[in-house]
């Protein structure tokens, strides 16, 4: 079956890094569109970044992460990353791995039909 599980999370300071990652298994994943999605406590699950596929050379970025996170993946591993710089306290909440398998790149929660369990990111000030 279908399987996305995220790691990387943590608690670090505001200006701080992390790396999210995300190992896929059950679906062809080099030919799916993968994304990220975060949500706060109290908050509506959005869209943070997706990337196209077979090299990924497209991608996606919320207005409020443009040029401080960036999206990859690496076929060969079925994995998808989620590079996190100048991470700021807005940026808490529990980060989401996405497919959308069979369908083209969106941004949509609706664009996506599978889900990880998500990973706590907790920045502090």
């Amino acid at each position: 079956q279908v399987q996305l599980v995220e790691s990387g999370g943590g608690l670090v300071q505001a200006g701080d890094s992390l790396t999210l990652s995300c190992v896929a298994s059950g679906f062809t994943f080099r030919t799916t569109v993968m994304g990220w999605f975060r949500q706060a406590p109290g908050k509506e699950r959005e869209f943070v970044a997706a990337i196209s596929w077979p090299s990924g050379w497209t991608t996606h970025y919320a207005d409020s992460v443009k040029g401080r996170f960036t999206i990859s993946r690496d076929n060969a591993k079925n994995t998808v990353h989620l590079q996190m710089n100048s991470l700021q306290p807005e940026d808490t909440a529990v980060y989401y791995c996405a497919a959308a398998r069979g369908r083209p790149a969106g941004t949509a929660r609706t664009d996506f039909d599978s889900w990880g369990q998500g990973t706590q990111v907790t920045v502090s000030s």
